[in-house]
C-alpha cells in the first residue's frame, strides 16, 4: 500500500472511531434517562404532590411519545439526512431534560416527558450512521458496541435513579440528563459525517398517521389496564382501535410507493422474526426490570420472601449483568463469522432462558441474584447486538433507519406488554402492600423463560438458509449479492 493511500485509510479510520464514540455517548444519554425515573417515582410522587396514577404518566408519555415519533424520525433521516435529524433530536431531547428538571408541577413534567421521547430515534438513527460512516468489516463490533450500551445504559439508570432518589433531589436525574444532552449534541455536530445517501422519496403522512394512532391505542390499553381492569370498556375499545387502525395502516401502505412501512419487506419471513424477536426480548425484559428490584426491596417480614435492600443496592445486585451486555454485545460479529448470522441471536436467547428457570428455581439469596442475572445480561447483549445486524443484512441502506426504527417500536410494544403481564401478575397475587408472595416471582421467572424459548425458535427462522450459508462463507456477500439485485 503506498503511503498516500495508507494515510487516506488511517484518517478514515479515524473520523470512524470519533463517530462510533459520538453515537455511543448519545445513545448511552438516551438509555440511561430512559430508565433512570423508574426508582425514584415516589420521590417524584410526594416532590410534586401528586397521585400515585397520575405519576405513572411520567413513565407512559415517555413511551407513548417514542413509540409515535420513532418512525417517523428514522423516515426523516433516511430521506433528509441522518445527521440532521440526530441533531435535531439531541436539540430537542436537551430542551425536554431541562423543562423537567424545572417543572413545577406534574403536568409540566408530563410535558417535558413528551418531547424526551423523540430520543429513541437516536437508535435507529445511530445504526443507519453506522453502517454508511463505517466499512464492513467493522459494522458488527461496532453495532454490537451500540446495542450493548443501551442494554447497559437503561440497567445503570436504575442504579443512578436509586442513587440520586435516595441522596439529593429529583431535579438532579434530569439536570444529569440535561448535560449529558448537551455533550452528546456538541460530539455529533464535531463528528457526525454528514450523508452520502439518502432516500428520494416523501413523508408518508397517512401512514404516520394510523401508524401513531394504532401504536398509542394498544400502548394505552396496555399501560393503563391494570388500574382501569382488563375487560373494561375503555381498555376493550382503545385495543379493538389499535387493530383497526393497523389494519387499515396495512390496507393503505399496500398502496403508495413512498410507504414508511414497505408490507412486503414486514412480511418477509426473516424481516418478521426479527421483529418477533425485539418483541419477545422487549417482553422478557421487564419482567427482569420489575420483579428484581422489587424483590431486593420487600422486606422479608413473616413470610422471609425479600432483603429488605435500599433501592441502591437494589440496583448494585443487577450491576454485573448490566456490564456483562457490553462485552457480550461486541462479540456478535465473530460468533457470526464463525457460526452464522442465526447464532448470536439464538445462544442470547438461550442464555436468557437459562438464566430465568436458574431464577425461578432459586432467588432467595443475593449471590443467585448476581450470577444469574449476570447470566442474562450475556443473552441480553448478543440479542440487541444481533438485532440490527440481521436488519442491516436484509434492508437496502436507504430504509435502515426506518427499518431499526420498527424494530425498536417491536421492542418498545414488548416492554408495554411485559410490563401489563409482570404487573397482572403482582396483582393477582393478592397479598398486602409490599408482601408480595415468592410464588408471584416465580411465575415472573417462568414467563421470561417461555419468552427466552420462542426467541430461540424465532431466531433460528431469522436468516435465509442461502443466505446463511453464504455469510458464513464471506460475511457481508449475502448482504452485498441482494442488494446488488434489487439495483
Amino acid at each position: 500500500m503506498s503511503p498516500g493511500r495508507a494515510g487516506t485509510s488511517e484518517a478514515a479510520g479515524n473520523t470512524g472511531t470519533k463517530t462510533l464514540v459520538a453515537l455511543v455517548v448519545a445513545v448511552f444519554g438516551y438509555a440511561l434517562m430512559q430508565t433512570v425515573v423508574v426508582p425514584a417515582l415516589k420521590v417524584l410522587e410526594a416532590g410534586l404532590h401528586t397521585t400515585p396514577s397520575a405519576a405513572a404518566w411520567i413513565l407512559t408519555a415517555f413511551l407513548l411519545s417514542s413509540a409515535v415519533l420513532t418512525p417517523l424520525l428514522g423516515r426523516l433521516g433516511d430521506q433528509y439526512g441522518k445527521r440532521r435529524v440526530i441533531l435535531a433530536v439531541l436539540v430537542v431531547y436537551a430542551a425536554g431534560m431541562a423543562a423537567a428538571a424545572a417543572s413545577q408541577n406534574i403536568g409540566q413534567l408530563i410535558a417535558a416527558r413528551v418531547l424526551q421521547g423523540a430520543a429513541l430515534a437516536l437508535v435507529p438513527l445511530s445504526m443507519a450512521i453506522l453502517r454508511e460512516a463505517l466499512p464492513v468489516v467493522r459494522l458488527p463490533f461496532a453495532m454490537g458496541l451500540v446495542s450493548g450500551i443501551v442494554g447497559a445504559g437503561a440497567g445503570a439508570g436504575l442504579i443512578i435513579g436509586g442513587l440520586l432518589a435516595d441522596h439529593l433531589s429529583w431535579r438532579w436525574l434530569f439536570g444529569l440528563g440535561t448535560v449529558l444532552a448537551l455533550v452528546s449534541l456538541a460530539l455529533a455536530a464535531f463528528w457526525v459525517p454528514a450523508d452520502r445517501r439518502t432516500a428520494p422519496a416523501g413523508i408518508d403522512l397517512p401512514g404516520t398517521v394510523l401508524l401513531g394512532g394504532s401504536l398509542v391505542s394498544v400502548l394505552l390499553a396496555l399501560a393503563k389496564g391494570p388500574s382501569w381492569g382488563w375487560t373494561s370498556g375503555r381498555v376493550t375499545a382503545l385495543l379493538a382501535l389499535g387493530v383497526l387502525l393497523f389494519a387499515a395502516l396495512i390496507a393503505v401502505e399496500r398502496t403508495k410507493r413512498d410507504a414508511l412501512i414497505d408490507v412486503a419487506e414486514l412480511t418477509d419471513r426473516p424481516m418478521l422474526m426479527t421483529h418477533l424477536g425485539a418483541f419477545l426480548f422487549g417482553t422478557g425484559s421487564y419482567f427482569f426490570y420489575l420483579a428484581l428490584p422489587l424483590y431486593a426491596q420487600q422486606p422479608p417480614g413473616d413470610t422471609g420472601v425479600g432483603f429488605g435492600s435500599s433501592v441502591t443496592v437494589a440496583g448494585l445486585l443487577m450491576l454485573a449483568g448490566m456490564l456483562a451486555v457490553i462485552p457480550a454485545g461486541t462479540a456478535v460479529g465473530r460468533l457470526t463469522t464463525a457460526l452464522g448470522p442465526r447464532w448470536p441471536m439464538a445462544i442470547g436467547f438461550g442464555l436468557i432462558t437459562a438464566g430465568s428457570v436458574l431464577f425461578a428455581l432459586a432467588h432467595d439469596a443475593m449471590w443467585q441474584h448476581v450470577v444469574f442475572y449476570t447470566v442474562v445480561g450475556a443473552g441480553t447483549g448478543l440479542v440487541m447486538g444481533a438485532l440490527p445486524k440481521l436488519i442491516a443484512d436484509i434492508v437496502p441502506l436507504e430504509r435502515t433507519g426506518t427499518a431499526n426504527g420498527l424494530n425498536n417500536i417491536a421492542r418498545t410494544v414488548g416492554s408495554a406488554v411485559g410490563t401489563a403481564l409482570a404487573a397482572a401478575v403482582l396483582a393477582s397475587a393478592d397479598a398486602p402492600r409490599g408482601a408480595t408472595p415468592d410464588s408471584a416471582y416465580t411465575t415472573l421467572f417462568w414467563l421470561a423463560a417461555a419468552t427466552g424459548v420462542l426467541g430461540v425458535a424465532a431466531a433460528l427462522r431469522a436468516v435465509r438458509r442461502r443466505a446463511a450459508a453464504a455469510t458464513a462463507a464471506a460475511p457481508g456477500t449475502a448482504r452485498t449479492e441482494r442488494h446488488e439485485k434489487a439495483k
